[in-house]
């Protein structure tokens, strides 16, 4: 697609990454009437990209922090049970020790997890309507849905085993509805009858397609102005306080500011721009199972009993989650992928039957959520140069938090100062 940035003046954008939140960034700073290079190795929404297989939540009620009071206590379990819904490889345990020890430390008090909902709900609480405004914008509508999500419980007891996090929830201004088990089975006729309840969030949406979005995003962008250049980033040139250029492996690209949205693999970047922060990678698996099936879940839901989100797309009917704590190098390890399997028929009863079980993994898919231990992203100026905006490390709510964070993003890209409202994000908490 043809760029028109040569017919624009002003300040050049370097975003670096062109994920969810890169492309939202691009966007938003190309509302400003700025210059704006994508920096992507790979395709915008390439099975690559953490954006491409995420579980499509636009969940403005994701505000808990993923350790909760207690969860100390859970660090033998994880250790020890390398299937379980989060898990320790033993082998990247040295390494990823001071960030868990953050980790727990994050959710050590019910104030501690209040104070990081209440931040998240200020980047999540529009999420769905922002949304579907990008994806307007991009031509693809109808990729983006509002009516609500759904969490699965056994039993009241399951439900009240979560009453903090749901606590917390409605103290940041969320609301739900109780569907009682003749609900949920009217509602959901094909899930099977062990789930007695249901809450559903009717202001959270979801994304049809997180792959085919992202890249419509991708092409929007270049459609009013940005370049995209398919190379990795692999430093950055600052001198005397100012951003000069970043570094390719394509060559240097000449700059008046940047913006590092690479995901998991941001550490690096952050730290030329003299911000280090304990960026860690939650790997996340999905199973996906391709085509019309004849069952599935009329709403997306989250089973509390195997911590999945099983949500029908565009290219069939995924089934996502998993958390297992192993850096970014170690292989993957698909008996993750087969738990979900497993436990996605174990939910739809009847896709084991007939033609519908002949085939039911049909992809895997493995991924790498850029996740900080206090559950927050970082999202402001980088400590060698307010040039350098970081905006990375949205661990679970990446698509959900993107829309608001490029917004942001745009607003700290035109001042030097940091807006008091994005203080719980700012990388300094960090050193």
């Amino acid at each position: 697609m043809q760029s028109t940035m040569e017919g624009r003046t002003g300040r050049h954008v370097v975003v670096i990454g062109a994920g969810a939140v890169g492309c939202a960034s691009a966007i938003e700073a190309l509302r400003r009437g700025w210059r704006v290079t994508l920096l992507e190795p790979g395709e915008p929404g390439g099975e690559q990209a953490t954006s491409y297989g995420n579980a499509g939540w636009l969940s403005s009620h994701s505000v808990i922090p993923p350790a909760l009071p207690g969860a100390w206590r859970k660090v033998p379990a994880w250790l020890l049970d390398p299937l379980g819904p989060l898990a320790l490889r033993w082998r990247h345990l040295p390494r990823a020790l001071p960030w868990l020890l953050r980790y727990l430390a994050s959710g050590w008090t019910e104030e501690r997890v209040q104070r990081t909902a209440d931040a998240l709900r200020l980047m999540l609480a529009d999420s769905p309507v922002l949304h579907t405004r990008l994806a307007a914008d991009a031509g693809v509508p109808g990729l983006i849905e509002h009516r609500g999500l759904l969490h699965v419980y056994r039993s009241r007891a399951e439900f009240d085993s979560e009453a903090l996090a749901w606590r917390v929830r409605a103290r940041t201004g969320v609301q739900w509805t109780e569907w009682d088990a003749a609900r949920l089975a009217a509602e959901e006729p094909d899930l099977d009858r062990r789930y007695t309840l249901g809450i559903h969030v009717a202001e959270a949406g979801h994304c049809r397609h997180p792959g085919a979005y992202v890249e419509a995003l991708a092409r929007h962008a270049q459609a009013t102005g940005a370049r995209l250049l398919k190379a990795p980033a692999t430093g950055l040139q600052i001198e005397g306080g100012r951003l000069r250029a970043v570094r390719t492996a394509a060559g240097d690209i000449a700059c008046d500011a940047a913006v590092i949205s690479a995901g998991a693999r941001s550490a690096a970047l952050a730290r030329a721009a003299g911000s280090p922060v304990p960026l860690e990678s939650e790997r996340g698996y999905h199973v996906m199972l391709e085509g019309a099936l004849p069952v599935g879940p009329r709403t997306p839901m989250m089973a509390a009993d195997g911590k999945l989100i099983v949500h029908a797309m565009v290219p069939g009917l995924r089934a996502a989650g998993q958390v297992e704590i192993a850096g970014l190098a170690a292989g993957p390890d698909w008996r993750r992928a087969e738990i979900l399997r497993r436990h996605l028929v174990s939910m739809f009863p009847a896709l084991g039957e007939g033609a519908a079980g002949e085939a039911l993994v049909v992809r895997q898919w493995l991924g790498h959520r850029p996740s900080l231990p206090d559950g927050l992203p970082c999202i402001g100026h980088a400590r060698a140069t307010p040039d350098v905006v970081l905006a990375f490390g949205h661990g679970h709510v990446g698509l959900g938090g993107s829309a608001r964070t490029g917004q942001w993003v745009a607003e700290l890209l035109g001042r030097a100062e940091r807006p008091a409202a994005l203080a719980p994000f700012d990388p300094a908490r960090f050193g």
